[in-house]
């Protein structure tokens, strides 16, 4: 069957034509996706969420804008990239990139024992006081962010503000 066929078939909702597209682009597509999350669970949950754009939307692809795959690359990557953009993912790598803290110790109690066990103790040592208790209880206590929050008696976007704010002069501090 020609692509012209296949994409005809699509848009009038056929799902072996459907399955057909899916077998001869989503590896590529999943390629893409990944090159922007770097993440292979949420590069997949991604794919499929392109895929169901690609069903739901077929009757808008017109031949006279581009090629059918590059419609389907647009979708894939604006999609990768709403992901980036969405809070969840931000949250997810910050804390991600900070999990070092927490592999490296085995307590979670005594916080100046800690730093000084991974010796970042003078880096910790310049930040503000509030600073010192998001981190000693985000990453050295294992505490979430919303049990930080119910902790501190602060806010929980305030907890997520500062402890972006934290981390960040934390690695700039690390980067001297």
């Amino acid at each position: 069957m020609q692509p012209k066929e296949l994409i005809n078939q699509l848009q009038q909702k056929n799902e072996r034509a459907f399955q057909r597209i899916y077998e001869m682009y989503s590896e590529n597509v999943l390629g893409v996706i990944y090159n922007i999350l770097k993440d292979e669970t949420l590069s997949e949950e991604v794919l499929q969420d392109v895929f169901v754009k690609v069903w739901n939307k077929a009757d808008t692809y017109s031949e006279k804008k581009g090629r059918f795959f590059t419609w389907i690359l647009n979708i894939a990557r604006n999609a990768a990239i709403d992901k980036t953009r969405s809070t969840a993912f931000k949250n997810s790598k910050q804390n991600q990139n900070a999990d070092f803290f927490v592999d490296i110790l085995e307590e979670k109690s005594n916080f100046s024992s800690k730093v000084d066990a991974i010796g970042i103790k003078k880096y910790i040592e310049i930040l503000e006081p509030i600073c010192k208790k998001v981190i000693d209880l985000l990453f050295f206590k294992g505490f979430t962010q919303k049990e930080a929050s119910e902790e501190l008696d602060i806010p929980i976007g305030t907890i997520k503000t500062r402890n972006r704010i934290c981390i960040n002069k934390l690695r700039e501090a690390l980067a001297v």
